[in-house]
């Protein structure tokens, strides 16, 4: 074989393995968009995110993380903002956390159709356009909510349910669940049930006020359905000195202050998900769609209900405690 002939053959065979090893060595740009980056919820999510990128960079994969989202969990307009960048940048796929079931269903379906497949977590979007949806189930949560506050109070006494606010379906769902439990309850008196605390501790601290201005002196119970309602009422009660167990208080999440509150005996129950693993399995599912393979429409991720006698069980206190500052560096 001549020299030139004998160069062209080893250019190709070159570029043949390189070829292979780009075909087996792929690398994916990930996006994952939480519903606001300042709740220590939204930094489990991303600790667990960050967790699936090590592992995947362990196993030989060239995986890049992308962590953006709204400082408020009321700004949908940022947040769709976020989502249509990143689709005009072609990241491989989204890991999106939609703080409104309808207002994100449009940007979804635009980078579907752009090629850029979308995992939901943690709450509901009322579309089929995302290839799996990873979360909590929220509605179980709310129910084992109502029913430890029924059996708490004797299946007696006055109800106020605190909402969070209007379009986000993790939240509704949880409100659903308690409603449904205290069917089972009928002594129970909802005094209110129709107010939302807002999207920041603040607004839900003026909600939480305004509420106990009218019913503080008769309330029995409270269920507050995410970590900002839940600091925000608790913090509401001690002011007018009816905190303590005088009034008992189911929360959602394991903010480091609710979990503090349920050592105090301020909250006498916290219903906690999985963050971590949430934010883990989002970005694990999305790669294993790009690789080809099957996956889940819909994976639940578990949820816990934690008192004051069982938060230091080892998995329960794992959960109260997720390990953010080992994935994520302040």
């Amino acid at each position: 074989m001549n020299s030139p002939l004998r160069a062209l053959f080893l250019t190709l065979g070159c570029a043949m393995a390189t070829l292979a090893a780009v075909a087996a060595d792929p690398s994916y740009t990930i996006a994952v968009i939480p519903k606001g980056t300042t709740h220590e919820f939204w930094k489990s999510i991303h600790a667990g995110a960050v967790k699936a990128e090590q592992e995947l960079t362990g196993q030989g994969m060239k995986v890049r993380l992308f962590w953006k989202g709204p400082l408020r969990e009321d700004d949908r307009d940022q947040q769709i903002q976020v989502v249509e960048n990143f689709t005009a940048r072609k990241v491989s796929g989204i890991v999106l956390a939609p703080l409104d079931s309808q207002a994100l269903v449009a940007p979804v379906a635009s980078a579907t159709q752009a090629g850029v497949p979308t995992v939901v977590i943690d709450s509901d979007l009322k579309s089929d356009k995302q290839i799996s949806f990873v979360a909590t189930d929220n509605f179980k949560g709310g129910q084992m909510a109502g029913e430890f506050l029924g059996k708490a109070l004797g299946g007696k006494g006055n109800i106020i349910l605190l909402r969070y606010q209007v379009g986000s379906a993790s939240t509704e769902a949880r409100e659903a669940g308690f409603l449904d439990a205290l069917k089972k309850f009928p002594d129970l008196k909802l005094v209110s049930s129709d107010q939302h605390a807002g999207a920041t501790r603040e607004l839900g601290y003026q909600a939480s006020q305004n509420l106990l201005n009218r019913y503080g002196k008769d309330v029995s119970g409270i269920f507050c359905p995410n970590e900002t309602v839940t600091i925000a009422m608790t913090k509401a009660l001690r002011d007018i000195g009816r905190a303590g167990g005088q009034v008992k208080i189911v929360g959602f999440d394991s903010g480091s202050q609710s979990v503090l509150d349920l050592k105090n005996g301020d909250v006498q129950a916290l219903v906690v998900q999985d963050p971590v693993k949430m934010g883990y399995l989002g970005v694990m599912t999305l790669v294993q769609h790009l690789q080809g393979k099957p996956i889940e429409k819909r994976i639940d991720t578990g949820v816990s209900l934690v008192t004051k006698e069982n938060m230091n069980e080892p998995d329960m206190a794992a959960l109260l405690a997720p390990p953010i500052a080992k994935y994520l560096k302040e």
